[in-house]
């Protein structure tokens, strides 16, 4: 994160005596990534992080992956993907996969196990719900439209708080997610042509403290070993001595963090500004970008849709999350749609809708879009809930 942040209590010099009310002392735990040479946060436990009493390989639900073969865009509809009570860890449905990055989809109506993503950070944006990320940090609570990034290797769960299931995107990377590079001054802070800044991120605001012993946390985590999906991790359940959730206090500058997509301020032009413009996140080999409700394109002769366009270098992924979406009005794009525009394939504006924008000063639209420098594979999840005429309805076919 850009900024530091302080939680709870905390000595006044690190790596120094911090006691207990007992006399004994905490225990310290230094979580930072590049071993040591970037982001930290130094927590302080009332019980040793390092305690476990048993571990065992635990197999998750098994998935694939197979190549976008024939070479075509793709139109998934999430929402033929409720499959009744699940939890929104073990219960993600994976869509889309390449060797940087996984997308999947949750609807969950319990709570999650504990949890700990060791390969990478995980961004969640919550379509639909609410949802309270509990986690050795302290507490999020988040709703429609909120963005949640969680470290790499923080133990957490997630718990739905309202009467109706929470529908997750998920994104999981193999490394770090974070605001984009040219957003941030050499010391991390927003500048001023961002179009988020620090006022508008949220993180925990107290420990959250609970009692416990035999606590079972699941863990994803890299290895050489073959299982399904081939993507080199495996799963292990730890179980830990004492509740992992004991931290009395912490600070720096990497913890769970959440981002309203409504507190996206976009940028507009004269004329229609390319997708760079909406991006929000980066993480390795891939972007993520928020396209909100906005003013368009001003320039008298302006068209304010998206001319065609051909990313040769990357595909695009985008969920359509609410409002309407113009450039897409008669491809069969609604609520929870996810288009999956392909490199090699040149894409663009549905027939007529060039048309119908022109003299348009507004749009009512939000998706999130994530764009990739490698080829995305289609998982089952995909292949079940696909609408496999898409890719012929700018022929009108």
């Amino acid at each position: 994160m850009p900024y530091y942040r302080k939680v709870g209590e905390v000595p006044r010099k690190r790596h120094t005596q911090f006691r207990q009310p007992d006399g004994s002392l905490y225990a310290e735990e230094l979580m930072g990534q590049e071993g040591f040479s970037a982001d930290s946060s130094l927590l302080y436990h009332r019980h040793l992080p390092t305690a476990i009493v048993a571990a065992e390989e635990f197999t998750p639900p098994t998935w694939s992956r197979v190549p976008n073969l024939p070479l075509k865009p793709r139109h998934l509809r999430t929402h033929k993907l409720d499959t009744g009570s699940a939890d929104a860890v073990l219960g993600r449905q994976y869509l889309l996969a390449n060797d940087d990055v996984r997308i999947g989809y949750a609807v969950a109506d319990r709570p999650s196990p504990l949890y700990r993503n060791a390969i990478g950070d995980e961004c969640l944006y919550v379509e639909s719900g609410t949802l309270r990320v509990e986690s050795t940090f302290g507490v999020l609570d988040v709703t429609a439209g909120d963005y949640v990034i969680i470290p790499t290797s923080v133990i957490h769960r997630l718990v739905p708080t309202g009467t109706d299931p929470v529908r997750l995107l998920t994104v999981e990377a193999t490394g770090h997610i974070g605001p984009p590079k040219r957003y941030l001054s050499v010391r991390g802070q927003f500048l001023e042509h961002s179009p988020y800044c620090e006022r508008d991120v949220r993180g925990p605001d107290e420990p959250l403290l609970v009692d416990g012993s035999d606590v079972e946390v699941y863990v994803r985590h890299r290895s050489r070993a073959t299982r399904p999906g081939g993507d080199g991790t495996a799963w292990t359940r730890h179980t830990y001595a004492s509740h992992p959730f004991d931290v009395v206090g912490w600070d720096g500058h990497l913890y769970p963090w959440a981002f309203s997509i409504h507190d996206f301020e976009p940028i507009t032009g004269r004329i229609h500004q390319p997708p760079p413009v909406h991006q929000t996140f980066q993480g390795p080999n891939f972007v993520i970008c928020s396209f909100v409700p906005r003013k368009v394109d001003y320039h008298p002769e302006a068209i304010p849709v998206p001319y065609n366009h051909h990313n040769v270098d990357s595909d695009e992924m985008l969920f359509y999350t609410g409002g309407n979406y113009e450039a897409r009005r008669g491809s069969g794009i609604g609520q929870g749609s996810i288009s999956l525009h392909p490199a090699g394939f040149t894409h663009g504006p549905q027939p007529g809708a060039v048309e119908r924008a022109i003299g348009a000063d507004f749009f009512d639209e939000l998706a999130v879009m994530v764009d990739t420098f490698r080829p995305l594979d289609l998982c089952e999840a995909a292949q079940r809930c696909e609408d496999t005429g898409y890719a012929w309805t700018w022929a009108r076919r």
